[in-house]
């Protein structure tokens, strides 16, 4: 199993992930600098959080155009799983590998606390219904989509996480950031592509806070 995990300036949140991704059994992580133009041959592509290039002009904007994600693009368009977590879901959704637009959260504030989630999708990394409870850290995760999108997302099942309470109940008190929806994650048509606000991979380690997420990354692995 072969895992590339993209660095860009500003990265921060590398370690963590490969922490995690090491924790439900891979072995080959190999980190990529955004300069690289050939990912090489990877069976899962890695955006980790951050601040890329430090937010300007827009959150994940400039890591969009980095020659990297040239490479990751024509990769992903073959079917190559992808997989992206805070602004590694910001670049996913300015290169064009996922939908919609992330906002300012509505308190205009940076938000770093806990919250609950509920996995919504019947195919994916977990069962449906299922809830993890993972740490949120971003300015810039109110998830806002059109009519037209939401629907399509709605008919084929592509929603793969919502806000929620610690009973599951989605409810605007459990919304952080405002997002439609309670929308914190979503996936492509084909359940290949996955990108989501909230960091699971903080959400693994026995020195972390709860361990609900390692399911997660054991079944991501798994489908490989």
């Amino acid at each position: 199993m072969d895992i590339a995990l993209l660095i860009f300036p500003g990265t921060n949140r590398e370690q963590d992930m490969a922490q995690a991704l090491r924790q439900a059994g891979a072995s080959n992580i190999r980190m990529i600098w955004h300069k690289e133009t050939d990912i090489g041959s990877p069976d899962l592509i890695v955006l980790p959080g951050g601040f890329s290039h430090g937010d300007y002009l827009r959150c994940g904007a400039m890591a969009a155009k980095s020659p990297i994600m040239q490479d990751v693009v024509k990769k992903a368009e073959r079917g190559v799983r992808v997989f992206g977590v805070c602004n590694g879901f910001q670049i996913m959704i300015e290169a064009g590998l996922l939908p919609g637009a992330l906002l300012r959260n509505n308190s205009l504030k940076f938000i770093c606390k806990n919250t609950h989630l509920k996995y919504k999708a019947q195919n994916g990394y977990l069962h449906r219904g299922d809830i993890i409870s993972v740490p949120v850290a971003h300015g810039e995760g109110n998830y806002f989509a059109n009519d037209a999108i939401l629907k399509d997302l709605q008919d084929t099942d592509s929603i793969a996480f919502e806000y929620c309470n610690e009973n599951g109940d989605v409810t605007p008190e459990s919304n952080p950031n405002g997002s439609v929806l309670n929308i914190a994650g979503i996936y492509n048509r084909s359940k290949t592509i996955l990108g989501m606000m909230p960091h699971p991979e903080n959400a693994t380690l026995d020195h972390q806070i709860n361990q609900s997420a390692r399911p997660f990354f054991k079944n991501l692995l798994e489908s490989l």
